[in-house]
């Protein structure tokens, strides 16, 4: 595949978790996290968000907030329910990225602070706009989205790759 191939990473994080008695793996979505999680998917399709694949963690959380905002998407992309993406370091994250098949030209990532936000702030070498510095400000809340893009392969990404194109956060 040649390295002039246009790619798309989507960042998202989980929406809101409650503090339940259950272990943080298994911990649900919050109130507010079902309310922000269909609002973030509506987002996705508003800003032409369509992924081929979508790699979520394996948290309760994180399978919950796919499965209220992906209704939202005018189209359903594979998604894979991925273990390795629970408490995973920023490495482990690019690691997974570049896994990706290379007739993926659209990635979604589902998952967790601060790995999330460490992903998108590592990936973007620049942004439009204010959206690097409106990102950074927030803090990366839950449900937040980042969108980068980046020419070449998926074995290619690393730090300062992509450019942020897109920054969204339901307490903006």
């Amino acid at each position: 595949m040649s390295v002039d191939v246009p790619r798309r990473i989507v960042i998202f994080r989980h929406a809101k978790a409650d503090w339940s008695q259950e272990s943080d793996h298994e911990r649900p979505l919050a109130e507010r996290g079902r309310r922000d999680a269909p609002a973030a998917g509506r987002w996705l399709a508003s800003a032409g968000i369509a992924p081929e694949l979508t790699l979520c963690s394996s948290a309760v959380r994180t399978r919950e907030t796919w499965k209220l905002a992906v209704p939202e998407l005018p189209q359903r992309p594979r998604t894979v329910y991925e273990d390795r993406m629970y408490e995973a370091s920023l490495g482990e994250l690019i690691a997974l990225v570049n896994e990706t098949a290379e007739d993926v030209n659209e990635l979604l990532l589902v998952g967790h602070n601060p790995g999330m936000h460490a992903l998108a702030d590592a990936l973007a070498g620049d942004a439009e706009g204010d959206a690097l510095a409106r990102m950074n400000r927030a803090g990366f809340p839950t449900a937040a989205i980042a969108v980068l893009t980046f020419q070449g392969t998926w074995k290619s990404v690393e730090h300062g790759v992509g450019r942020l194109t897109a920054y969204w956060s339901p307490q903006e």
